[in-house]
């Protein structure tokens, strides 16, 4: 596809978008399904304008799907304000590794016994449909970081976190694949590496590195009284490609660091400011920071705020909306060139294991392994229904056809992996916004306040 048929092409997809906004709001329908339409409609099954093969494109599409998902693990990591010990947490934890790991389980033994897959390939697919997508589940997270509701919070700590976990397990399935069931002297080395290392390491690191830069960022604005002057955009690039190398450097995970480093800047706003109010609600980034008036940055009386609050506002707003921007132009790129690309590689098989990942194993799992204290048991069915599979999910397919996946082996892992993220988009697309309305009309209706029990 030539420069200027790509311009044009994504050209009327973003004019579309824009124009249609008003109107796709008010349908049961996602950005994610019209993009995903749009690309099936300018590739083989509709105008044939782009033909993509994920095997020559892998290189470059592996870069481009790991840069979204940073974006949106950092993202979802600064919304997130409830200290790690709150309760609000504990499903999160539940989500992203006993039910992660039952994913795998369930998806593997489906792929063996109901497509005839070859063990180490069901274990590599389970390991790749198991993480939820962080930047797909947009809806169904928290809408910002005063949001404390049980469903929302416990889906954004699950997509922050299983993006990394689940990492360790794809590494596992591919050096399944390579040493076979006669040799698995290699488990410990993997054991100590990737879960023992790489895991606690990435986590630690990159809160530490949010937790230091966010302190030291905030002081320096007070200090040099320019926190509505400097753009702080550029601290967002910075932070998420420094956690990301240091990680790598140390053998760790970089999404874990990622994610990590928005939950340690956050927690920097929140020890500064000592306020229950996030410092983006009553301050707010200055269009192009040509005018350093603070007054021209608060939303509320400027009297009325203290130094902290004014910096740490205008630095997690910039932020926000940079990393906001970035998030939505990779989802409505990446999920066209899926569409574009599912016509070479759609396999109706997709459909049983879709099907069964859906509405057996992920809504089986959370039943299981997530408490009724938790969750209420409508809450548990959203949640079990809500695991969107997506660009994470592309991220590590790539990874995967650059890593050594045996090419009897690789139509096969790319049709079923490609067609189960389409159909994850357009059913959950379609049913996200009626069951998040009525959900959202029954917690209205509750008398009990969902929020109090999240602040224990």
């Amino acid at each position: 596809m030539s420069f200027i048929l790509c311009m044009t092409v994504f050209g009327v997809l973003l004019m579309l978008l824009a124009l249609t906004s008003s109107y796709l709001r008010w349908l049961p329908v996602t950005t994610s399904a019209v993009c995903l339409a749009f690309g099936a409609g300018i590739g083989p099954w509709g105008l044939d304008l782009v033909q993509l093969d994920i095997r020559d494109a892998r290189h470059w599409l592996e870069r481009l799907t790991e840069v979204a998902v940073l974006f949106s693990l950092f993202n979802t990591g600064i919304k997130l304000r409830l200290p790690l010990h709150r309760k609000a947490w504990h499903s999160a934890y539940l989500l992203a590794v006993p039910v992660m790991l039952a994913t795998i389980a369930g998806v593997s033994l489906a792929a063996h016994y109901l497509l005839d897959v070859p063990w180490a390939i069901s274990l590599l697919l389970g390991a790749m449909l198991s993480p939820t997508d962080p930047v797909l589940a947009g809806l169904v997270q928290v809408n910002n970081a005063q949001d404390f509701d049980r469903v929302r919070f416990g889906l954004s700590g699950e997509a922050g976190l299983n993006d990394g976990t689940a990492f360790p397990f794809v590494i596992f399935a591919l050096l399944f694949v390579s040493h076979g069931v006669s040799d698995f002297a290699w488990v410990q080395g993997w054991l100590l590496k990737n879960v023992l290392w790489g895991v606690p390491v990435g986590l630690l690191l990159g809160y530490g590195l949010g937790r230091g830069v966010g302190h030291l960022m905030i002081y320096l604005r007070i200090k040099n009284a320019d926190s509505t002057s400097s753009p702080n955009d550029f601290l967002a690039l910075a932070l998420i490609a420094i956690a990301y190398v240091a990680a790598e450097g140390l053998g760790a995970f970089g999404f874990l660091s990622v994610f990590a480093a928005g939950l340690g800047l956050r927690q920097a706003e929140v020890r500064t400011t000592q306020s229950e109010v996030p410092s983006e609600h009553v301050a707010k980034p200055v269009l192009g920071h040509m005018d350093s008036d603070p007054q021209a940055a608060t939303v509320t009386r400027h009297e009325e705020l203290s130094e902290s609050q004014l910096a740490a506002g205008v630095m997690m707003g910039d932020m926000l909306a940079f990393g906001s921007l970035v998030e939505r132009a990779m989802e409505v790129l990446l999920i066209t060139l899926l569409g574009a690309a599912i016509a070479l590689y759609w396999d109706w098989r997709a459909i049983v294991l879709g099907l069964a990942l859906f509405c057996v194993i992920r809504p089986l799992s959370v039943w299981l392994l997530i408490s009724r204290h938790l969750l209420t048991r409508p809450q548990k069915a959203l949640v079990g229904w809500f695991g969107i599979r997506g660009i994470g999910t592309l991220y590590y397919l790539c990874y995967a056809l650059s890593h050594g996946l045996p090419m009897d082996s690789v139509q096969t892992t790319i049709s079923l992996t490609l067609s189960v993220v389409a159909l994850s988009i357009l059913l959950h697309g379609i049913s996200i916004q009626p069951l998040l309305e009525r959900y959202e009309r029954s917690m209205k209706t509750d008398s009990r306040d969902p929020a109090s029990d999240l602040a224990e």
